[in-house]
């Protein structure tokens, strides 16, 4: 007999509302998101009609979110993903970085895990995590507690997000194995640059558009204007002319920098969208056809966020650095969906409707 589906889910380190935004897209109702930046509670209330509760995550009590949030007889989700610098590649060239973090967020994670007891677990990452004892230390824990645990490390067109991005995917269930649901997309059918941003009004560097506050780009100098008309899809430093070229293309290490001023090919995924998309200079954020680097509309279609979403109440609240970090760090929407898909899957298979 079936048995009726009563389910809710919490978001700790939920930014402005990626990950929260999936799940409710995929039929999850999302009860509060927790994050330390206060800046990201317009976006993440607004869209996912939850709480926000603005405060770092070592304050947090699990009996807080029990007493306010979850009734007994609810099944219990406990989503997150913990700010990825720590465990990033860049961060652990530096010898000792990962046991030098002052306050480890997956240790937290795993304290309010034990305090509020979810049914349903899943954390998100950098695929790096995966290599390091703090996640093994994670993943053993919850195994002891009762959970049964998957992982895999998710390449994002695979399940038709328009953009490069490689992520750490972690499902943890009581009710028994649980794991991401199959991908959705072969190479030959990912969703292209094209398909996200092609359709989008045509700007010159400098220009904002007069229909969308969040289309507009920021004026290159010379110099870069010279560099992006002679940059090619998918091109290198390597194309332009000698005196164009940066002290570091000249240097015997140059040739690690070939996507820095780079430009986007239409007909693949897009590269990785980070906090940095708005400048030309650092990375391959170059438009694929127009002189520019890409506008905050861009990335966040590329994040999949839709175009409905809320990311300011007043046009003046626009503020590129601290927009382009809520898109840059957020989980995008699409892959919220997939884990959210994956966990109503799970649910049906042991008998919940």
């Amino acid at each position: 007999m079936d048995k009726s589906l009563n389910i809710s889910a919490i978001d700790l380190f939920c930014g402005i509302g990626g990950l929260s935004f999936g799940l409710k897209k995929a039929g999850i109702k999302i009860k509060a998101g927790i994050d330390q930046d206060k800046t990201c509670e317009y976006a993440y209330s607004k869209n996912n009609k939850a709480d926000f509760i603005s405060d770092d995550i070592t304050n947090i009590k699990g009996s807080q979110l029990l007493e306010k949030y979850w009734s007994k007889d609810q099944i219990k989700i406990l989503v997150g993903c913990a700010p990825c610098q720590p465990f990033s590649t860049h961060s652990n060239k530096i010898k000792g970085k990962e046991e030098t973090v002052k306050w480890n967020l997956l240790d937290q994670f795993l304290r309010l895990i034990k305090e509020t007891d979810p049914q349903i677990v899943s954390m998100e990452n950098v695929p790096n995590l995966s290599n390091k004892n703090i996640f093994h230390n994670f993943k053993s824990t919850l195994e002891e507690l009762g959970y049964s645990v998957s992982y895999q490390n998710v390449y994002c067109p695979d399940y038709g997000i328009p953009q490069k991005r490689r992520r750490l995917v972690l499902l943890a269930s009581k009710f028994g194995e649980i794991s991401l649901i199959a991908k959705t997309k072969t190479p030959k059918k990912y969703k292209t640059t094209k398909s996200a941003i092609g359709h989008l009004e045509v700007l010159k560097e400098g220009e904002r558009s007069k229909s969308d506050a969040l289309h507009f780009t920021l004026q290159l100098s010379d110099i870069n204007l010279q560099r992006i008309k002679a940059s090619k899809p998918n091109g290198t430093w390597h194309d332009w002319d000698e005196s164009l070229r940066l002290d570091c293309h000249k240097k015997s290490t140059g040739d690690s920098y070939t996507a820095v001023y780079g430009r986007m090919s239409w007909h693949e995924p897009s590269p990785t969208i980070t906090t940095q998309f708005y400048n030309f200079g650092t990375g391959r954020f170059g438009h694929p056809e127009q002189n520019r680097a890409l506008t905050i509309r861009e990335a966040a279609l590329l994040q999949t966020f839709p175009k409905n979403y809320k990311f300011y109440k007043n046009e003046q609240d626009i503020a590129l650095t601290k927009i382009g970090v809520h898109i840059g760090n957020a989980v995008p929407v699409d892959l919220g969906y997939v884990i959210g898909k994956s966990i109503l899957k799970h649910l049906k298979k042991i008998g919940y409707e």
